[in-house]
């Protein structure tokens, strides 16, 4: 659910003028046909939908004919004395140029410029906000990503797995902030939406989009050389797309839920001048998850501070669920490129839990 970014990161790493930027924003809010000075005459930019299936483990991996995509993890954590940490990792991947996927990466020695990357860093723990951005130009060793054996890496930041294994490493270390995480997968991945494809507009415009809802995180978190033990639950998100938004739609509000009962629950609404698009899946602890379209999932915003939304009502009727989630003291923007609201949140209502939620077009 995050792209905004990548407007003004294409635009930086190709040194160029405004038009990257305009042609960057048109592909994501309207593309009809891959595009801009890089891009190559026999390559289109490929679209998902409805029609696209989810492939493992190939998906995992990068998707070099698609404008957009991103590798993210939200984790609810406690330190060994029980105090809630929360943490974020993201990587995007921005397309200047498609490439198939049958098609060779261009020699590094020419210094290509196919994609630009950025990644960040997150971590929250009582009431302060740590944040690391890193940027990066693909196909010359300092970014990347690949599905077998599955890796995603900006410079010394690292999410690494191996083949018939259930167990990832998570390396991240900046200036005054850094962990080391293993993380356990248990499940299958969720695909949301229509098999994988989720809309993002009543017009169709959307992502393939699916996630590891269930994942238990151990490690260490340094912050200002205080180094804290940490455990808790993962979910991890993966994205792709080349026609995310539609025109006008000017921020979105997203969220991933780890309930009491074993359930999950992942909504977002992506808002414009005439409403809101609201869409989500529910995920059982016993059975099969659920598509939930617009007339399923009720949100309500309670509660702002200085100007960013902090407390939600979320129903589901059909489920008897009505939550009232609840962003802990403090400010949690990102402030990178385009900064953005990420916050652990609690669960209160007919259920108790934790989560996250991602906020974005609140400010300036």
């Amino acid at each position: 659910m995050r792209y905004m970014g990548f407007i003004l990161l294409s635009g930086l790493l190709a040194g160029c003028s405004g038009d990257a930027g305009d042609d960057g924003f048109a592909g994501l809010a309207g593309l009809e046909r891959g595009g801009g000075a890089n891009a190559s005459a026999e390559v289109d930019y490929l679209q998902p939908g409805p029609e696209t299936s989810l492939n493992f483990p190939e998906d995992f991996g990068p998707h070099p004919q698609h404008r957009i995509e991103w590798w993210y993890l939200t984790a609810n954590l406690k330190t060994e004395s029980g105090e809630p940490l929360g943490l974020q990792w993201t990587q995007f991947r921005q397309a200047l140029q498609p490439r198939a996927k049958a098609e060779s990466a261009p020699a590094a020695a020419d210094w290509p410029l196919q994609a630009a990357w950025m990644a960040h860093a997150a971590v929250s723990w009582r009431g302060s906000h740590h944040f690391a951005e890193k940027l990066a130009r693909g196909d010359i060793g300092h970014a990347g990503a690949t599905a077998v054996p599955f890796q995603v890496w900006l410079d010394n930041w690292r999410l690494s797995g191996q083949p018939d294994s259930n167990l990832w490493r998570l390396q991240v270390s900046d200036d005054d902030l850094s962990y080391d995480l293993t993380l356990r997968i248990k499940g299958a991945p969720i695909g949301h939406g229509e098999q994988g494809f989720s809309a993002k507009s009543a017009g169709g415009e959307g992502s393939m989009y699916f996630s590891l809802v269930d994942i238990a995180i151990t490690g260490e978190v340094t912050m200002n050389n205080e180094t804290l033990a940490v455990s808790g639950k993962g979910w991890f998100d993966r994205e792709w797309s080349s026609q995310l938004l539609k025109t006008g739609q000017k921020g979105w509000d997203w969220f991933a839920l780890h309930l009491d009962s074993g359930d999950k629950l992942m909504a977002f609404r992506l808002r414009d001048d005439s409403g809101s698009f609201r869409s989500g899946t529910w995920i059982p602890a016993e059975g099969t998850p659920v598509p939930l379209t617009a007339d399923k999932l009720n949100l309500k915003m309670l509660e702002t501070r200085e100007g960013v939304p902090v407390r939600w009502q979320l129903r589901v009727p059909a489920y008897q669920i009505n939550l009232e989630l609840l962003a802990p003291p403090g400010n949690y923007t990102n402030p990178g490129l385009y900064p953005y609201w990420e916050s652990a949140v609690d669960i209160s209502g007919s259920h108790q839990g934790v989560g996250y939620m991602e906020q974005t077009g609140y400010s300036d």
